[in-house]
């Protein structure tokens, strides 16, 4: 008598017809060679099987777990993309009820990496990553507890990176513990962040025992990876913090919102309330919104969609073309939320057509069509200052070109990325592979 089929409860988002085909009945780490196009991707460490799959041109991660728990990950999954989070983004979930079995599919986040891959593929940067990492998590946190997420398990494992211009943005993998509430309390946000610091000093002091570091760079590994809750108490303060103000200081209510325009978020609300018991002083504090001040600005002047840290790298060299072009030197980067919209909106315009699209055209013929074009303008404009402040002059485009194709020369002012001319690129070492 024929084995009865197991059933199969699937939920997909969106055209499901190339997903409806896999074999779902079967646990993941049984699948056939030939059931998908898998492609091998370097994981974390994870107590569950995590397969890679490339369909419809897309790259998916699956991964399998007992039902209940995958049930509740995917839910919360659906709110931080509802949210707008930085978190990977869920296209689905397949439960097998006689297992007790589920899988959750998610979107691979494209041109990213993991920590461990990038002090590996560049150890003399290792440094200056490592507190690049260190800000982006942080910042990750903040952002997570703003709307009410307890992360639960921040680790290595569970994050992956991107490169934003000169920065890196740090993104939410998993969500197997992750706690979605109105808000959180003062002791749930300390608690995340303890969990935070004590698996990220296990991490960071792992990579330095598998590198063959010295005691002494171990203990700059646990010091660093401690300096984290520090970084997320600057960054929460600064955004919640009450400033009182007395007469005269109307000065320190800019100083307020460009500091918050600067870390990139948008401020939504200001308010200022009388305080004291005469009524002399004012209490103030400001409402934030997301943290798109840059990108949302870059948006509306060009129409190209950037991370935060790539779009401060694209108006900063806005502003220099514009204000070059017009010699005049009102144009100035820092307040570029306060030029006149008019003339700044031609200037981008061209700035787009005459510098931007012809320079992204020379680099993919460089570095290729997959390449990601904003990044590639901003790891140009960092070649060729670099270029340029050690020749005494401006180098000029055909120089910056040739060499980050060839990599001669450090991506990153700080990074120390000296790589010989006849090694791989910087997108070969980073993102070489499927």
């Amino acid at each position: 008598m024929p084995e009865p089929t197991p059933r199969v409860l699937m939920r997909f988002r969106g055209d499901a017809s190339s997903l409806l085909q896999l074999p779902w009945a079967m646990p993941l780490d049984e699948w056939p060679a030939d059931a998908a196009r898998f492609v091998e991707l370097p994981v974390g460490e994870s107590r569950h099987v995590v397969r890679f799959i490339a369909l419809d041109s897309e790259l998916l991660a699956l991964k399998e777990l007992p039902m209940r728990p995958a049930r509740r990950e995917y839910e919360v999954m659906r709110e931080l993309e509802d949210r707008d989070a930085p978190a990977v983004r869920p296209v689905g979930l397949v439960e097998r009820p006689d297992d007790d079995a589920a899988v959750i599919v998610t979107r691979y986040l494209m041109r990213s990496l993991q920590l461990r891959r990038l002090f590996r593929r560049l150890p003399e940067a290792a440094g200056d990553y490592r507190e690049r990492f260190l800000d982006a998590m942080s910042s990750l946190l903040v952002e997570l507890h703003r709307g009410g997420v307890y992360w639960g398990d921040c680790s290595l494992a569970n994050t992956l990176l991107l490169r934003d211009g000169q920065a890196l943005q740090a993104h939410l993998v998993d969500a197997e513990t992750s706690e979605i509430h109105a808000s959180l309390s003062e002791g749930q946000r300390r608690m995340d962040v303890d969990i935070a610091v004590e698996n990220l000093a296990g991490d960071m002091l792992d990579i330095a025992a598998t590198s063959g570091r010295s005691l002494d760079e171990a203990d700059d590994e646990m010091a660093a990876a401690l300096s984290l809750r520090d970084r997320y108490e600057r960054l929460w303060a600064e955004i919640h913090a009450a400033e009182f103000l007395g007469p005269g200081d109307r000065f320190r209510v800019d100083a307020r919102l460009r500091r918050l325009n600067a870390l990139g978020f948008v401020v939504e609300e200001v308010i200022v309330e009388p305080s004291g018991p005469d009524g002399s002083q004012a209490r103030l504090r400001v409402a934030v919104g997301s943290r798109r001040f840059h990108a949302s600005r870059l948006r509306e002047l060009t129409g190209l969609e950037a991370g935060e840290g790539q779009a401060t790298v694209l108006l900063n060299d806005l502003a220099s073309w514009a204000g070059f072009s017009a010699g005049a030197e009102s144009f100035e980067s820092t307040a570029i939320g306060m030029w006149p919209d008019q003339p700044l909106q031609r200037s981008a315009r061209r700035w787009l057509m005459e510098v931007f699209e012809p320079t992204v055209d020379r680099l993919r013929q460089q570095l290729g069509h997959d390449v990601d074009p904003v990044q590639a303008y901003c790891d140009y404009i960092e070649v060729k200052w670099l270029l340029s402040e050690q020749a005494g002059n401006d180098v000029g485009d055909d120089e910056a070109i040739r060499r980050i194709a060839q990599q001669a020369v450090p991506v990153g002012a700080a990074a120390g990325m000296a790589v010989a001319e006849e090694s791989p690129s910087l997108y070969e070492q980073l993102y070489a592979g499927p």
